[in-house]
């Protein structure tokens, strides 16, 4: 026998209940959130640094890349002809800087967002699902948790930028130590800082959307941090890949201006300019395969741990 429509009705509310409302959140302890962020930017520093000077590089890089003997030339510059041992640690450049921006940028990125998430949770939680409806709203509030702490990080740009100047144009340090640069650069150390910004709204609202996303339709789970450590995998990898892409343009211009020498800047729309006409359309996409193959499984792989991590320090803690 068919059902009534108060059944239906019921069926209907019942199948709402099931569905996470965006007010509804596990708040982790600040330390498992610091632990969990921290310990994934401190792996993903020892395993991927020389990947991700490689992909600086090559997004530095004017021109096209056509031969191997070129590319060689590219990511290991003036150690292509050096043997395989010197040109592996020819990656390793502003290692120092590295430590101190990723493991940096990774505790205020992947524990800042839960922050973030907890005001939007308890402030506006019910405008989110009264927005996108129950479930929905959950997730998109995820991803704009993730969006405002994104543009926050502009904060750190100084030791952004001397790692990128170490990796692609070590010239520009000429023998100056870092409280050196500090005090003959000042605000020139926030160059970019808008593009910086312009690029990180997006992309990490589409890293932490793609996530909860995939959580939240394929998994059908209403607590993320219940995930396991599978889910989480493949998550991750829905949420890194929308970033990369959604980001690679405005990532091209950003980095090209942080590698200039200090002394020699370039403004983003004239790099806009230069890259349309002698480059092409393309250039503003320079680097995204080797970053959605060598970044990207960085991305996966810090990300990855720190969803994991935080949960399960904070059931330790």
């Amino acid at each position: 026998m068919a059902p009534s429509p108060k059944e239906l009705v019921a069926k209907v509310g019942d199948n709402l209940e099931k569905k996470a409302a965006a007010s509804e959140y596990k708040k982790e302890s600040t330390p498992a959130r610091i632990l969990g962020a921290g310990s994934a930017g401190i792996a993903e520093l020892i395993v991927f640094h020389p990947v991700d000077t490689t992909a600086k590089r090559l997004m530095s890089n004017v021109g096209k890349v056509t031969s191997a003997s070129q590319l060689n030339s590219v990511v290991f510059k003036d150690k292509a002809g050096a043997s395989i041992p010197k040109r592996f640690f020819s990656l390793f450049p502003g290692l120092g800087y590295a430590a101190g921006y990723k493991i940096s940028q990774r505790i205020y990125k992947y524990g800042g967002q839960p922050f973030a998430r907890d005001y939007l949770a308890k402030n506006h939680g019910d405008s989110f699902d009264r927005a996108f409806g129950r479930g929905n709203g959950k997730a998109i509030m995820h991803a704009t948790a993730g969006s405002i702490i994104g543009i926050g990080e502009i904060f750190l740009l100084p030791l952004d930028i001397l790692k990128i100047k170490r990796q692609t144009n070590p010239e520009a340090f000429r023998g100056r130590g870092l409280f050196k640069i500090i005090q003959d650069e000042g605000m020139g150390l926030y160059r970019g800082a808008g593009w910086t910004a312009a690029r990180n709204a997006p992309g990490s609202f589409a890293l932490f959307g793609g996530s909860a996303a995939t959580k939240q339709y394929f998994y059908k789970l209403e607590d993320y941090n219940a995930a396991t450590w599978t889910q989480n995998f493949f998550a991750s990898i829905a949420g890194a890949s929308a970033s990369l892409i959604v980001s690679a343009p405005l990532d091209v211009i950003k980095t090209r201006i942080q590698n200039r020498n200090f002394e020699n800047p370039e403004r983003g729309f004239k790099i806009i300019k230069n890259m349309w006409r002698h480059e092409g359309f393309t250039s503003f996409f320079k680097g995204l395969t080797p970053k959605m193959l060598m970044t990207g499984p960085k991305l996966v792989f810090s990300f990855w741990l720190a969803q994991t991590l935080i949960p399960a320090f904070n059931k330790v803690m």
